[in-house]
Parts: C-alpha cells; sequence; structure tokens
C-alpha cells in the first residue's frame, strides 16, 4: 500500500495534434503500453459525488487498486497491488480485498458492499520525463469512442503549470477544458447525469 499526491494537468487533442506530437517527439508504436481502467461507484455515485474515484490499473499483468481523492493540492492517491484472482472477484461481485483502500472507500459509504463494477477504458500509453515533470501521451478508447490526451505529471503545481502551458503555446495547441477519463467514461455511459 502506498499513498501519494497526484499534481497533473490535462489538454485534450485533435488526432491531428495528437500525431504532430507524436512526430515532434520522436515516439513510436513501441513507446506505447497498453493499461485498462475498471472503474467502481455505488449505484448512487457516491465516490463520484464526493469527488474521488475508485479503479483497479490493469498493466503488464499487474493490477492496482486505487482510490483518487480531492486533496488541498491535486489529488491524494491511495494504492493497493492487487492478485489476479482479488481482481477477479472485485470485477464480479463489487467486494474490495482487505486493506486500506477498503477502510478508506467504507468511511465514504459505510457498506463496501454496496460497491460495484461499472466499465473498463482501455487506453495505450507512452511517458516520457519531459523538464520537471512526466508528459504522457494517451490514445483511450471506452463505449465507442477515443480521444487523445496530453498530460503532465509534476510536484510543484505552480512550475508544472508554467511548463505545460508555455508547451501548449509553443506548438499552438489551443488549451481546452479537460476531464479526468473517469469523469469522460461516465459522461459516455451517463450522458443525463
Amino acid at each position: 500500500m502506498s499513498q501519494n499526491i497526484e499534481i497533473e494537468f490535462k489538454n485534450l487533442l485533435t488526432e491531428t495534434e495528437f500525431n504532430f506530437l507524436l512526430s515532434y517527439f520522436k515516439l513510436e508504436a513501441g513507446h506505447f503500453k497498453k493499461q485498462v481502467n475498471h472503474y467502481f461507484d455505488t449505484p448512487s455515485f457516491t465516490l463520484k459525488d464526493s469527488g474521488s474515484a475508485l479503479r483497479i490499473r490493469e498493466k503488464d499483468h499487474e493490477f492496482e487498486l486505487t482510490l483518487k481523492q480531492p486533496a488541498q493540492q491535486g489529488l491524494l492517491e491511495t494504492n493497493q497491488i492487487l492478485t489476479d484472482a482479488q481482481k477477479k472477484e472485485a470485477l464480479i461481485t463489487g467486494k474490495l480485498p482487505e486493506g486500506e483502500v477498503k477502510d478508506t472507500v467504507s468511511s465514504f459509504i459505510h457498506d463496501s458492499e454496496q460497491l460495484q463494477y461499472f466499465g473498463s477504458l482501455t487506453t495505450m500509453r507512452a511517458e516520457f520525463k519531459y523538464k520537471e515533470g512526466l508528459l504522457v501521451l494517451d490514445h483511450s478508447f471506452y463505449f465507442n469512442t477515443e480521444d487523445f490526451e496530453l498530460e503532465y505529471e509534476v510536484t510543484d503545481a505552480s512550475e508544472g503549470l508554467q511548463i505545460f502551458s508555455n508547451l501548449l503555446t509553443d506548438l499552438n495547441i489551443p488549451v481546452r477544458h479537460t476531464d479526468n477519463k473517469i469523469k469522460r467514461f461516465y459522461a459516455k455511459k451517463y450522458p443525463l447525469l
């Protein structure tokens, strides 16, 4: 189990902009790795309504359970490694394995048995060091939708914002309001929410 503060900036891209960035940063298909996010909440969206999100990320045959909660700056992430059997049980039953993630989720919903699996979002991701942070290019697929996104993960919010803003300006990419992946996922799954 681990906890960390996630500070990131993100911007949706057009497919043309995404392809330009591939060329600009000299990225090829081999730089991209597949990851699948499996999302959970209660039927009444208790976690979503509190600004939190719960997922299992599947990457390189490893499974990580993550709860994201609002923090003073960025998001507080609580992470826990799962076995394949624990992942399968969570997907089928909504039951979380014992640990700090389950304990924290229980404080939100008071009965972790109410959790249910809502679906998955698949991303092909390339990430690399850029100045003071980690630059990420994502091509995601969910509900007959695909989108392209640029993210910048940093430890210093003000410096990171400046670097990210300068990059977008230098490359003539307009700033776009960009919800996180789980919000985009829910917007497609439940357009009337």
